[in-house]
């Protein structure tokens, strides 16, 4: 599963989704990801933000974990087409944060992705 859109000028957002347990990013959603990289005019006039999240399957520390493994991940990549370390802030919200109802399995899949927001610093 992908999803990606540009919220605005100043803004671009993008979520890339996980299957349960894993924290592997799929050759299509990392193509995703190059293309809004490659697409910014000046990639180091932008902070990027990574959040991650999960379900509740599991744990509250198999979760944390997870959650972790999975902002890592697309920080390596981040990182690999083009954006410094220094530019990037992540925060792991495990379980903690669900944009989408646990109680349904469809919510499930939903929680279980990290967000990028790709911030236009102010010049």
């Amino acid at each position: 599963m992908l999803s990606g859109q540009k919220i605005d000028d100043d803004e671009i957002k993008m979520s890339i989704f996980f299957g349960g347990g894993s924290y592997y990013v799929d050759l299509k959603q990392e193509d995703a990801l190059k293309k809004i990289i490659e697409s910014l005019m000046k990639p180091e006039l932008y902070e990027v933000y990574v959040h991650g999240h999960t379900d509740n399957i599991g744990s509250m520390e198999y979760n944390q974990w997870l959650s972790d493994m999975r902002t890592d991940e697309v920080i390596e990549l981040i990182k690999k087409h083009g954006i410094p370390k220094d530019f990037i802030y992540d925060k792991e919200f495990g379980e903690m944060s669900p944009v989408y109802s646990n109680e349904t399995y469809s919510g499930q899949l939903m929680n279980r992705r990290v967000d990028i927001i790709f911030k236009k610093l102010e010049m």
